[in-house]
């Protein structure tokens, strides 16, 4: 299967799914990307906005996903390059950071955000990550994440998502 129908089957298997209250995985990928697209991020950026959940599709029912960031690194990096697999694997250290640093933020997450924190290990900051160069982008992804749960949201299309993945590839 073409990596652009794999992206495509993968979002459409999203629809249905809730991890949140309010929206379900598809409206919530789709939300994230239209956020980081407002916000004028570059296409890997929006595309790791549009997949860091990925793992929580039926396509991963097999595989456990407590660690549903190392999966879309996993996923994505031979797909779409070592940025985007990195930016959506490190957009859960990014919240344990955010909450870690920031007292405000803790406050802004969803009910469902809280609890997942709690089994993704609380506040810490990973001083590695920290000095990544594209850390900064992580947090960026991580505030378009929290930005996409909003019932009946603006969101981007699934066809936008497949044109923005086509225009990651096209160099590969």
């Amino acid at each position: 299967m073409a990596v652009l129908d794999e992206v495509g089957a993968l979002l459409r298997s999203l629809r249905g799914v809730w991890d949140e209250d309010a929206v379900d995985e598809l409206d919530h990928a789709l939300q994230a990307a239209a956020r980081a697209l407002d916000d004028d991020a570059d296409d890997e950026l929006v595309l790791a906005a549009a997949l860091h959940d990925l793992a929580h599709s039926p396509q991963f029912a097999d595989i456990a996903t407590q660690q549903h960031d190392r999966i879309a690194m996993e996923w994505l990096t031979p797909r779409f390059g070592e940025r985007v697999g990195w930016l959506a694997g490190a957009h859960v250290a990014a919240k344990r950071y955010l909450v870690a640093t920031d007292p405000d933020y803790a406050t802004t997450l969803s009910d469902v955000s809280v609890d997942s924190l709690h089994h993704q290990g609380g506040a810490r900051v990973d001083p590695a990550l920290v000095e990544h160069p594209w850390w900064p982008d992580a947090l960026r992804l991580r505030r378009y994440d929290d930005a996409a749960k909003v019932p009946r949201g603006d969101a981007a299309s699934i066809e936008d998502v497949l044109a923005i993945a086509d225009r990651v590839l096209a160099p590969r």
